[in-house]
């Protein structure tokens, strides 16, 4: 068939209008791939999907033009062809892996974009130390965290921290193939109540001389601030408030509302103030533990790809994925439209998971 970048569309009076260049996108297996799919299949691109089976959620949408079964073997190795067979002038990707792999691409394949960041930029917000250290010196506030090494006393180390702790690795994409291969669990998330605690989970991972940053746990609630980023300036924002999480204490948003454009002003601008001093270009969500009793803003981790509450932004109108399409295709700089402030969003299947787990086994909350 046509390339996606020369399709033609018929409207209803018969009139034939050539259609926006298409564009390719990677991971088609979930609600944020779903959401980018939407986002700019609403907007007139024609969307060429890359799906790993044809069970693949996306596939199903109205707005993917056509699907390829993933080919196997490096990105590098048969994404330029697929460009040059589809006629794509831009390229989008969900997954921390495919990013990690587009990055090293060039930045154009011919006439086509890959809006992915560069490696340094992405190894800086994948790298949760770097991030905490380029926040501090911005203005931020982040937890008290230690990174464990092989040369310290972790018995002397656990006896001075004050509990209770978080355990979460600061490059999760690096180390996930190091544990698999000594047969270790992944775990995203762990509290420790103790230093006997701490000292249990230091030693579970002595096989590997790794072990995740270990930072103070922060009341509140979760907020993430999104920002696409242009020049070194945020030409859209947006925010929402989570209200309930997978696991309760603490992880996805599974229940979440959209926040007052005027809400947060303040730290919204430090936000800002974080990915220019990350050089950050693109769609990014800062995150983090407010406090509202407090007022403190506690600094979790910057999101440097499409997150999980995408779909909430996008039916209040804040369109990231097209807003990354018309930036560097079209070469739009008008500003983008308001979004609006009053929509929530459930994600239902881990939100069921959640009433279960409160229902029947609240003892399993950490």
């Amino acid at each position: 068939g046509a390339g996606l970048g020369d399709l033609a569309l018929r409207t209803s009076a018969g009139a034939c209008v050539t259609a926006l260049p298409g564009a390719i996108v990677l991971g088609l297996e979930n609600a944020i791939g779903l959401a980018v799919v939407r986002d700019l299949g609403r907007h007139g691109v024609p969307v060429h999907g890359i799906a790993r089976d044809c069970a693949s959620i996306v596939i199903a949408s109205r707005y993917c033009t056509d699907w390829t079964q993933r080919p196997t073997g490096p990105i590098a190795d048969w994404l330029p062809g697929l460009i040059a067979r589809t006629g794509a002038r831009a390229v989008l990707a969900i997954s921390e892996t495919d990013l990690l792999q587009l990055s090293t691409l060039p930045a154009m394949i011919g006439d086509c974009h890959i809006l992915v960041p560069r490696p340094q930029q992405l190894e800086r917000v994948l790298d949760k130390m770097q991030t905490l250290q380029a926040a501090t010196v911005a203005g931020l506030r982040v937890p008290q965290t230690w990174q464990p090494h092989a040369d310290e006393d972790f018995a002397a180390r656990a006896a001075q921290m004050r509990y209770p702790l978080v355990a979460k690795w600061s490059n999760p994409p690096e180390i996930m193939g190091l544990l698999e291969r000594a047969g270790l669990e992944w775990i995203k998330t762990d509290y420790i109540r103790d230093a006997a605690q701490l000292l249990a989970l230091l030693d579970r991972y002595a096989p590997i001389g790794r072990w995740p940053l270990i930072q103070q746990y922060c009341r509140g609630v979760g907020l993430g601030q999104m920002l696409y980023m242009a020049g070194g300036q945020a030409t859209l924002r947006f925010q929402h408030r989570r209200l309930h999480e997978w696991p309760p204490e603490g992880g996805v948003s599974t229940l979440c509302r959209a926040e007052p454009v005027n809400a947060h002003g303040a730290q919204m601008a430090l936000s800002e103030k974080l990915l220019q001093a990350l050089d950050w270009e693109g769609q990014a969500m800062v995150e983090y533990r407010y406090e509202p009793d407090s007022g403190h803003y506690w600094l979790m981790e910057v999101n440097g790809r499409f997150w999980g509450s995408l779909p909430l932004a996008l039916h209040c109108g804040a369109d990231f994925a097209w807003e990354a399409y018309r930036r560097t295709v079209l070469r739009q700089t008008d500003p983008a439209p308001p979004a609006r402030d009053n929509l929530r969003a459930r994600y239902m299947v881990p939100e069921t998971k959640r009433l279960v787990r409160i229902l029947l086994a609240p003892g399993r909350i950490d």
